[in-house]
């Protein structure tokens, strides 16, 4: 990273366009852009970088080729470096094809119940490779660890996305985590302060409450943050939250009492406070946008994360100046705090795209995260291949329209398919909209927590409508673990049935090709079977 100016050289508008980091697409072409209604083109983020000089952008969509020159490009544009964020939580390849792709976050506690030491080394070499590979594209901010203990099992925004269930293995994961990324120069965030894991409802919708007490808060929520801190986290993501017992005024993102007096003051962090993105219900909900970006300065925050009217929040600082609700010192402190985070950025000689990607070696290591964390019941004998009549491959998903894991030859449907078993998509809301044919059938699953999700699906309920319509001979389940035990104390007596936290193509090929062949499965020794 290059030189950064004086502070005080600054003006005005650029010290205030330094707290503000903005949301494009990872592609190249506008066209290409996932949600054009959130992400800027390529005309206005080049004013943005150039004459607004905001301080970082977050990169959604693209493949990694593409985020390599668009990384440069924005360098390039910009007069003082900037921070270029993404969302990689589960490895780059969540986000940006052509990279790796990690099972998600409570993957590992799985792993952890079993072999702390074994979970441990896997976390940390997960963050390790996601920081090698987020900085041979450009990326030099990752917006994980997710720190929140998923205590709930009906939350639907973070759910697998956590470390686990307590607060000791989320701790110890996430901490491990946080050192695989400290070998290289590259920023983490922890996620999402005080604490999202005991919520029912998603933020990017409403604004969620916990009820909890401050000493239920000190004994669950908190220690992963404060581990966290412990471990150099460089910043801290807030949590669009009501939390009564710490704040009845204002959600956690917006709270002087959460955001300086706890994390601040009483914890000592003395890092980046980012807040969640500004375009989430929770907060716009709560306030004008405008209102909103003052009230988060005001509350401690240093960067606004994807406001909703990026020149609107830049007018609503900038007159909260002029009128004296807000200092210029008090920009300048976020500002300082944000050059510190920018110099630990240093110019380190590092593999570039593709040379970074070692994929044999991740690979294994994927695959070794997948095979510790699945769970199934003991499949003794293959599933027997129909030629003649062909059976049905019932695939139920959350939307079919967000299914990217599913492709036209992706193993969940060409495996299957191989074996004379026909693929058929449906929605879990919308199943009585479809007529399934009284034959042979495979259910696979797929549902995890997502953004947006609003209420998390229980499947079991629709299962057994199917199962008296059709002859199921087997059930896959990927994603949330919280439906499966039901799912096996309910059929697991006659049929096989397979779990695994990840959806995308490398565990679908490792669950389906356990229906078939069995005495190949490369199982560990330590794989839970139920």
């Amino acid at each position: 990273m290059g030189a950064l100016p004086a502070i005080d050289s600054l003006s005005l508008r650029q010290l205030i366009g330094q707290l503000i980091v903005v949301r494009s697409s990872g592609c190249l072409l506008d066209g290409d852009r996932l949600y054009p209604q959130w992400e800027a083109d390529q005309n206005t983020l080049q004013t943005w970088v150039k004459d607004w000089s905001v301080g970082g952008v977050i990169l959604l969509g693209g493949s990694a080729a593409e985020v390599s020159l668009k990384t440069k490009q924005l360098q390039d544009w910009a007069d003082i470096p900037l921070l270029i964020a993404a969302d990689i939580e589960e490895g780059v390849g969540q986000r940006f094809a052509g990279t790796s792709w990690f099972p998600p976050p409570m993957a590992l506690a799985e792993i952890y119940r079993k072999d702390r030491r074994r979970a441990i080394a896997l976390a940390e070499q997960m963050g390790e490779i996601t920081a090698k590979e987020s900085l041979s594209i450009g990326i030099n901010w990752i917006l994980a660890p997710v720190m929140d203990v998923n205590n709930n099992p009906e939350n639907p925004v973070i759910n697998i996305r956590a470390f686990g269930e307590t607060p000791e293995e989320v701790a110890a994961l996430g901490t491990a985590f946080i050192r695989g990324v400290k070998k290289y120069p590259v920023l983490t965030s922890a996620k999402h302060f005080p604490g999202h894991g005991d919520t029912a409802m998603d933020s990017h919708v409403a604004l969620p409450i916990i009820p909890h007490e401050l000493e239920r808060l000190e004994k669950i929520e908190l220690p992963p943050f404060q581990e966290a801190i412990a471990a150099g986290v460089d910043s801290v993501m807030t949590a669009h939250l009501m939390i009564p017992t710490l704040d009845k005024k204002y959600p956690a993102t917006l709270s002087p009492e959460i955001l300086t007096n706890l994390l601040q003051q009483k914890l000592a962090f003395d890092g980046l406070i980012v807040t969640d993105a500004l375009m989430m219900g929770g907060v716009t909900k709560f306030a004008e946008p405008a209102e909103v970006a003052v009230l988060a300065l005001e509350a401690g925050a240093d960067i606004l994360l994807m406001p909703p009217d990026v020149r609107g929040a830049i007018a609503a600082i900038e007159k909260a100046i002029q009128s004296g609700r807000l200092t210029l010192d008090r920009l300048k402190q976020s500002v300082t705090r944000i050059w510190a985070a920018k110099q630990k950025l240093t110019s380190q000689s590092i593999s570039s795209y593709p040379e970074a990607i070692a994929e044999q070696q991740t690979q294994k290591i994927i695959t070794e995260i997948l095979e510790y964390s699945s769970r199934h019941n003991n499949i003794s004998q293959p599933l027997p291949t129909h030629t003649a009549s062909p059976a049905q491959n019932l695939i139920i998903v959350d939307s079919i329209l967000k299914s990217d894991f599913l492709k036209p030859n992706c193993p969940a449907i060409a495996i299957p398919q191989s074996h004379g078993f026909m693929p058929k998509i449906i929605e879990l809301s919308h199943w009585q909209d479809y007529n399934l044919a009284a034959t042979l059938t495979i259910v696979q699953i797929f549902t995890r927590g997502n953004p947006f999700t609003g209420k998390l699906a229980q499947p079991l309920k629709l299962l057994r409508k199917i199962n008296k319509k059709v002859d199921i001979q087997a059930i896959l389940s990927y994603g949330t673990p919280y439906f499966f035990p039901d799912i096996v104390q309910t059929f697991a007596g006659h049929i096989p049935c397979l779990f695994a936290y990840a959806q995308m193509a490398i565990a679908q090929d490792y669950l389906c090709s356990q229906l078939w062949n069995p005495d190949q499965a490369n199982l560990s020794a330590d794989t839970e079977f139920i």
